[in-house]
């Protein structure tokens, strides 16, 4: 019997993938870099990847 193939994750609908993202807040700190904070994304948590669907009935 041969095993089956993992599938792919599903990409996030919501950030395309891209689930994290650094904004800049204005201004540098005192060793001349830019203050920055990191937003993930709400719908996937910072993973990019949502998990599938599951459907009822669907066979083991």
């Amino acid at each position: 019997m041969t095993d089956r193939p993992t599938p792919a994750p599903r990409i996030c609908p919501n950030c395309d993938g891209f689930a994290s993202a650094a904004i800049t807040l204005g201004g540098r700190n005192t060793r001349g870099q830019l203050r920055t904070i990191t937003a993930h994304c709400p719908a996937c948590h910072g993973t990019g990847s949502v998990p599938a669907p599951v459907r009822e009935g669907a066979r083991a």
